[in-house]
């Protein structure tokens, strides 16, 4: 099985986790064994409700969030160094759901845009 089956097989699999749910949003849970071997590191890639781009280890054990998406990418064959990895591209928005091992700047411009969400929703004195 060439490595762009394992993918196509696993989109198939990520779609029809997603439609079980919530029809807008993927499930990230392990890839089945029969879609993508053990052997080979998977990671979902795709945007979350803000808009940034989310890489996460099938298995959850690293993710981070990043501006572009080829970051993401490169964030993932990092991580699965020195092998290469299946890159899974669910289409439905994703959310990363392990602590942010991306770009750290992110996180501090979340933080930003809630405190400015925060600071808009007060009733004018």
């Amino acid at each position: 099985m060439t490595l762009q089956m394992c993918e196509d097989a696993a989109m198939a699999a990520i779609a029809l986790q997603a439609s079980r749910h919530r029809p807008d949003m993927a499930t990230l849970k392990p890839l089945d064994p029969d879609v993508v071997s053990t052997a080979i590191p998977a990671f979902f890639i795709g945007r979350n409700s803000a808009g940034l781009w989310v890489a996460r280890e099938a298995n959850g054990r690293v993710g981070g969030l990043f501006l572009f998406k080829s970051s993401a990418v490169d964030f993932a064959h990092r991580h699965s160094a020195p092998a290469r990895c299946a890159l899974v591209f669910p289409t439905d928005t994703i959310e990363l759901d392990v602590e942010n091992r991306g770009n750290v700047l992110i996180v501090l411009a979340q933080a930003a845009k809630r405190l400015l969400a925060r600071i808009m929703a007060r009733p004018n004195p």
